[in-house]
């Protein structure tokens, strides 16, 4: 029998399971993959898991392999914040779930765990883009502007690294990144002794926000605006963070992110106006491959010919 770390690979789900391995140290095989990839206890083989810990994806997108794995004995701890749909009801099953959309994983961990590793929590939020519930425990741990400023950073970029539609567009192996930064307590610490990782994360990111920045929408309200981006490598990576650096440039309106993909469809990312942080989620889920959270979600595989009709959703609801 063997144990399983299942996780999203962006900055949430790796800080949540560093904080969870920091406290609770186990020897398990790591599953993940790009963000986009939730799907992932579809992986996992009943017959051999003992204890599996999920971290950072949906109940709703996972129900049926979880219905499995906890009919077959295995012990499961769930984490998101995630659109669940019905949790079931079983006894070896422990599930820590909250939607609010001030909330991601990291910090429910951290909540779980009374804030012993609450460093990655801060860096794991600023990820998810939610800066002030990250600069609310950086408060506790009384940090300095300086270390704060470096954690956002960190967190904006482990987010960014990701993005992508497979795992070769990134930089860097969402498990390897995770291996990268386990034995650190404080994520300055990392930084101080990785410095070739942490600026090849900078410098990738940097290069891919530069090119996003000459882009006009492609369509937009005084509520809402839409951003198309090409089909390649830079695009891909630049998604999510991009539609973030929108929503907190104007944090009054709506953005869509629609990347183009090779099938002639699109890879869809949307932020609610961060002033009303809702209905992203709503939004995404009327189309095939759609889901999220109220404040931020996606959906993967937007057929061409159903951009129009996204278009009006979009507009509709937030009008």
């Amino acid at each position: 029998m063997k144990n399983f770390d299942v996780f999203n690979g962006d900055a949430d789900g790796i800080c949540a399971l560093l904080q969870l391995r920091q406290s609770m140290p186990l020897d398990a095989e790591l599953v993940t993959g790009v963000k986009r990839d939730i799907q992932l206890l579809d992986v996992l083989d009943p017959a051999v898991a003992s204890r599996v810990t999920v971290l950072d994806i949906s109940l709703d997108k996972n129900r049926e392999p979880l219905e499995g794995l906890l009919h077959a004995g295995a012990h499961v701890f769930y984490c998101d914040h995630h659109f669940a749909g019905d949790i079931p009801e079983h006894p070896n099953l422990e599930a820590l779930i909250n939607t609010a959309p001030d909330v991601c994983t990291s910090l429910l961990v951290n909540g779980h765990l009374r804030g012993a590793y609450a460093h990655w929590a801060v860096v794991g939020a600023f990820g998810d883009n939610l800066d002030d519930s990250a600069r609310a425990v950086a408060r506790t741990l009384e940090l300095d502007a300086e270390t704060v400023d470096l954690y956002k950073r960190l967190g904006t970029y482990v987010n960014y690294n990701g993005y992508g539609a497979a795992l070769s567009d990134l930089h860097f192996h969402p498990a390897e990144l995770y291996q990268l930064m386990r034995g650190y307590t404080e994520p300055r610490l990392f930084v101080q002794d990785a410095v070739s990782s942490f600026e090849k994360l900078e410098q990738g990111y940097e290069g891919d926000m530069s090119s996003a920045s000459t882009l006009n929408p492609e369509w937009e309200s005084d509520s809402a605006a839409l951003f198309l981006l090409p089909d390649a490598p830079w695009s891909r990576r630049v998604s999510g963070v991009y539609g973030n650096a929108l929503a907190n440039a104007t944090p009054a309106r709506a953005h869509a992110v629609l990347t183009q993909k090779a099938n002639g469809g699109f890879l869809v990312s949307v932020r609610a106006p961060l002033s009303d942080k809702r209905d992203a989620d709503t939004l995404c889920r009327q189309f095939d491959t759609g889901g999220g959270r109220a404040a931020a979600a996606g959906i993967n595989d937007l057929p061409g010919d159903q951009l129009g009709s996204f278009i009006d959703a979009f507009s509709a609801i937030y009008s």
